[in-house]
């Protein structure tokens, strides 16, 4: 059977946490969408992890793990994780870990053009990571095998990289990215499958599925608040369209939700203030999250980073969006980014608990002010919280069962 882990918000909810946690009994931890651009971090036993390119499953030292079709792959980050992780003692890697035939490249080239074209929008740009995502092509991994079909898409791709994005012998070297990827195919052999039969194989035999969702909802390319938005499906959807997953044989889709919202680079967000974590880019705050499950119908949430609350003395929620020229309120999540830019939230004040909750393992314990929270959230979404994150260790978390 197959867990399916899906990111409620924009990202950075805390997905690679649970997918620990659940796939310490998994058979499998596979990766269905996303590419370089996204990741997780696991900390375990005191050591942090970072996933970008690998399942994190590769932690659960009987699991095996599959980079399916949906994966955009970029080649050297593959294997500077390997190598990465390989010195930080996890058993069997390379025993453990398999790629998609399927999987598109992500390429030196892609990320070239990405850049000319972040940089012509200016002020307007999307802000994607820079790494070529975006750029996606017809190039896959079964095509790196076979010498003409390489060089000829290759050298195709740069010529149409140089029409629409600039693209030329000055700033790109395509014989030098050939070379490099005929380098680096010997050493992708042994990951190779062919996920389909594979997957069919292992569904047919019951065994037990852990899905990585890669960045969320709110990023998808359909349902995010498009253009800032990624590439790739982020939804439901997509895992479907990114792993033949047989749909009898889904138990459950989490979503993953942080305790309070934020963004990371550009896009509208009506909720936007300032938070108290320090990163590269700004984050705002906000909550999207019963759009979210409206589009991916989970089954139960992990709500994440609680005790990150827990100095507030007020928490305000936003439970509607008000247009400011009509006065009404949005009964759902506004496709237009232009109208979500003016809208006004509606905000629900609650009292903050004021009292750590970092390392708390039974829901019983939690403050009553933060226990209330959580009913609020369970609620207003019509959804289960399962599992309360308290911290950033593996062993912080509470799961609830009533």
């Amino acid at each position: 059977m197959a867990t399916i882990v899906l990111g409620v918000q924009w990202g950075d909810e805390g997905k690679g946490k649970l997918c620990d946690i659940l796939g310490s009994g998994a058979d499998i931890c596979a990766r269905a969408t996303g590419g370089r651009n996204c990741g997780h971090t696991v900390v375990a036993n005191g050591v942090s992890y970072d996933f970008h390119m690998l399942p994190s499953g590769l932690l659960n030292s009987s699991a095996r793990n599959l980079i399916g079709p949906g994966v955009v792959l970029h080649l050297p980050t593959f294997f500077e994780e390997l190598k990465k992780l390989q010195g930080q003692d996890i058993p069997d890697i390379e025993q453990r870990i398999f790629v998609s035939k399927r999987c598109a490249l992500n390429l030196d080239l892609h990320e070239i053009a990405d850049c000319i074209y972040e940089d012509s929008l200016g002020s307007n740009s999307i802000g994607t990571t820079r790494r070529g995502i975006a750029e996606r092509t017809n190039l896959i991994v079964a095509d790196l095998f076979e010498d003409d079909i390489l060089e000829h898409k290759m050298k195709t791709l740069a010529k149409q990289f140089g029409h629409s994005h600039g693209v030329n012998e000055t700033n790109y070297d395509v014989e030098g990215e050939i070379s490099k990827l005929k380098g680096l195919r010997e050493k992708l052999r042994p990951f190779c499958i062919d996920d389909v039969e594979y997957l069919e194989a292992e569904q047919t035999q019951d065994k037990k599925i852990i899905i990585e969702g890669a960045q969320s909802a709110m990023l998808d390319l359909v349902y995010g608040t498009y253009p800032h938005v990624t590439s790739t499906p982020t939804t439901f959807g997509g895992v479907m369209a990114g792993l033949n997953i047989n749909r009898r044989k889904i138990d459950a889709v989490i979503g993953v939700v942080k305790a309070y919202t934020t963004r990371v680079g550009e896009g509208p967000f009506p909720t936007d203030h300032e938070f108290g974590v320090s990163t590269g880019r700004a984050r705002r705050c906000g909550c999207f999250a019963k759009y979210s499950h409206q589009v991916n119908h989970y089954d139960y949430l992990n709500l994440t980073k609680l005790d990150i609350l827990d100095d507030f003395d007020t928490i305000q929620v936003a439970i509607g969006y008000k247009n400011p020229e009509t006065g009404e309120i949005l009964r759902t999540y506004p496709a237009s980014a232009a109208l979500l830019s003016r809208v006004e939230p509606v905000y629900l004040a609650l009292k903050g608990w004021q009292r750590p909750t970092t390392h708390v393992k039974e829901f019983q314990r939690l403050p009553e002010e933060a226990q209330g929270y959580i009913r609020l959230i369970e609620s207003f979404l019509g959804v289960p919280v399962r599992w309360i994150g308290t911290g950033p260790g593996r062993e912080d978390i509470i799961v609830k069962n009533d």
